[in-house]
């Protein structure tokens, strides 16, 4: 089964029946807005905003300005369809659009989306066993279809940035020590890679890196590691040069964004990109992790960019939470989308994705008119490649409806990697308990019946399941478990905590309907 590239808007609701069970709470202290189904908008309705624009693990963003146009994507690391292209008109207000990529091709890193000659690229630095490389993609409509991927050589590369020199030639910078030119078509290579000279802190490694060209000058937004080595991570540094081969000179300010201090209300703020504003503004787009919310991801933190006389730039004053002035000119468009799914329609790849997901992954689902199909893969939650989608919210409510047939086992899980995971499965007569990424025997229970509920209450790192026997009552689970430490200082994987459908051992796991709601704290 092929995901649809040509999807309806997906900031409207699927028809899904409300469930009385998932529902709202009161406000959190801080405020902000809400949208579909509770969940944070960034958008205040009244001229301001409040950070992050795009909530949930959405790091290494890289945004493209086509005319009244933005459009921005993430890195989608072992999941697939993944590079899942996001539009906007105001850059506070992003919808998703498409998957851009549909086949594994490996852990996909730091990418860059670009326009050249009226088409579009993306170039998206990939981890596979033993090696790191670098493919390229593309299409004449952002939409799609998005061509095959192809592998441009370039071993030992994990970001990627694009630019046009003063002469009109292509260049692919790469882990931001170096370059590379490209065919004017930019899907091959000319040459090898050549250093590239970008004045940096001395004790950082070098970083992820975005180019911008604006008047006389090129900039790059260099990603490195705090030199002090400072438990806020990622700083962003600026160079400047008049030629795209250098010489580069630093920015006196450097470092021009960092978290000063663990007060502060964002972390690791890096992988940044400028962009002009709709009415000729600049603004500044990077990824951040939530203090005290760490389980959440990297999320999309959106600051104004001021230009001084001597042609260096300045971030705004502040902090990333504070409430801010939305860019001028903006057009009012459409926010997030609805995580709820009654499975009638194909939403591979703009909800749905498959960690860890093998070639042929994709052919695990099917749909028909009692909902989607998944055909059960491995032995239990660790290496069943679920089903994956992000949440945004520090709290929320999940169930999901199924039938297990064959020898499957079916459930419910927050999943950070193969090895940090908790979730509740049922199968063959018996409930089964996930927590830390273990399997507890000893807490197997048997349970009747063919139709399942189960239910995940997220509250601020608390986790309690409930499960139902059909439209029987809801029996809470035993346990309730704690999973702050489930992010990537802890377990040193580089993903957010995600909601997941599973389907392991042998048979398969109808899947009825998901539902999804914010609990606002």
């Amino acid at each position: 089964m092929t995901p649809s590239t040509a999807l309806s808007p997906a900031s409207q609701a699927p028809a899904v029946r409300p469930w009385p069970a998932i529902r709202g709470g009161a406000e959190p202290a801080m405020h902000f807005g809400r949208g579909l189904e509770g969940q944070r908008r960034a958008d205040l309705g009244d001229g301001s905003f409040r950070n992050p624009v795009v909530p949930g693990d959405h790091p290494y963003p890289t945004i493209l300005k086509d005319g009244a146009d933005y459009y921005m994507t993430f890195s989608s690391f072992q999941s697939c369809p993944g590079a899942v292209i996001w539009h906007s008109h105001d850059l506070v207000n992003w919808s998703p659009l498409v998957a851009a990529l549909t086949q594994p091709i490996g852990h996909v890193r730091a990418m860059d989306l670009v326009k050249h000659d009226g088409r579009y690229f993306l170039y998206i630095p990939v981890q596979q066993p033993g090696r790191s490389t670098v493919y390229v993609i593309h299409a004449d409509d952002i939409r799609g279809p998005w061509s095959a991927a192809v592998d441009l050589g370039l071993d030992g590369c994990l970001d990627a940035g694009h630019a046009v020199g003063e002469d009109g030639a292509r260049h692919l910078f790469v882990d931001g020590a170096r370059r590379v030119r490209l065919a004017d078509d930019g899907l091959s290579t000319l040459g090898g890679l050549v250093p590239v000279q970008v004045p940096r802190p001395a004790e950082a490694p070098h970083g992820g890196l975005k180019l911008l060209r604006r008047g006389e000058f090129f900039y790059s937004l260099s990603a490195t590691d705090a030199a002090d080595g400072s438990s806020t991570g990622h700083v962003v540094t600026v160079a400047r040069s008049r030629s795209l081969l250098g010489p580069w000179e630093t920015c006196p300010f450097n470092p021009v964004a960092r978290a000063e201090s663990t007060a502060e209300p964002s972390w690791t703020g890096g992988h940044a990109t400028l962009v002009e504003g709709p009415a000729g503004d600049w603004w500044m787009l990077y990824h951040g992790s939530e203090k005290g919310c760490r389980p959440l991801g990297r999320q999309v933190l959106l600051e104004p960019v001021e230009w001084m006389r001597d042609g260096w730039f300045r971030i705004g004053c502040g902090t990333p939470d504070r409430v801010q002035r939305k860019p001028r000119g903006g057009q009012p468009c459409p926010a997030g989308m609805s995580l709820s799914d009654d499975f009638t329609r194909n939403r591979l790849g703009v909800q749905w994705s498959f960690f860890d997901a093998a070639a042929d992954e994709l052919q695990r689902v099917r749909y028909d008119d009692a909902g989607l199909l998944l055909r059960a893969k491995g032995t239990a939650l660790r290496d069943c490649s679920p089903l994956i989608c992000l949440p945004g919210e520090r709290s929320y409510e999940a169930e999901i409806e199924f039938e297990v047939e064959g020898a499957a086992q079916g459930g419910l899980a927050l999943f950070h990697d193969a090895r940090g995971f908790v979730g509740v499965g049922i199968g063959e007569g018996r409930m089964h308990t996930y927590n830390y990424g273990k399997q507890h025997s000893w807490m197997q229970q048997p349970v009747d019946g063919l139709r399942h509920r189960l239910r995940v209450t997220y509250r601020r790192h608390l986790v309690t399941f409930h499960h139902a026997v059909g439209d029987g009552p809801w029996t809470r689970h035993p346990w309730l478990k704690d999973v702050s430490g489930l992010h990537q200082n802890v377990t040193a994987g580089v993903l957010g905590l995600r909601l997941a459908l599973f389907a392991a051992g042998r048979g398969e796991v109808r899947l009825r309907r998901f539902g999804y709601h914010g609990l606002g704290a």
